[in-house]
This record gives structure tokens, sequence and C-alpha cells, in this order.
């Protein structure tokens, strides 16, 4: 018997929500947060983490009820997730914002 997890054709909200997690904690590791190391191997978990907002919308019901608004949650907390993936990506090339006068 497969788990429903490891089927990518049935949606799963537990994958989307793993995978951008995980992709999150990736982000923050090449990151080498701190210090902010500008590495474009970000770019990789950023893709990821879109995979699995997309894994995640694929869960959504078309009539509301308690588990639509959990899915809306965990959309949201997909989309700060990324925001923040993409913030690591593309804070070391703006030295404009560092640079003292």
């Amino acid at each position: 018997m497969k788990l429903r997890i490891f089927n990518p054709r049935a949606a799963s909200l537990l994958r989307g929500s793993a995978l951008v997690l995980l992709s999150l904690g990736t982000a923050i590791l090449l990151s080498d947060f701190p210090h902010n190391r500008a590495t474009p191997l970000i770019v990789l978990p950023a893709l990821v983490a879109f995979t699995g907002t997309l894994d995640t919308l694929r869960c959504i019901k078309p009539r509301w009820s308690f588990y639509h608004a959990g899915v809306l949650l965990c959309i949201y907390m997909d989309l700060m997730a990324i925001c923040m993936i993409l913030f690591f990506l593309l804070y070391p090339y703006t030295r404009w914002i560092t640079s003292s006068q």
C-alpha cells in the first residue's frame, strides 16, 4: 500500500507544508543568516517552496468549511516563508541599503 504523501498525483497538505518548511530551513542554512552571504543557490529552495505552495493550493475545497480555512492559513504561512526565502536571496545584492555615508 502506497502512502498518500508519496503519491504526487494526490493532493497532500502535509507534503506541501513540509516542502515549504524544509526549503525555508535550507535557505537559512545556505544564506548563513546573521552574515547574509550572497549565494545564488537559494534559488533552488525558492523553487521547492513554490512547488510546495502549489501542492497546498491543490487541497482547497470548492465549498467553505473549517478545513478550507485551515488550508488558507497554511497558504498564508507558505507565502510568508517564500517572502523570507526571497529576502535571503535578494538582500545581499542590495548594497545601497547597508551602505553608510
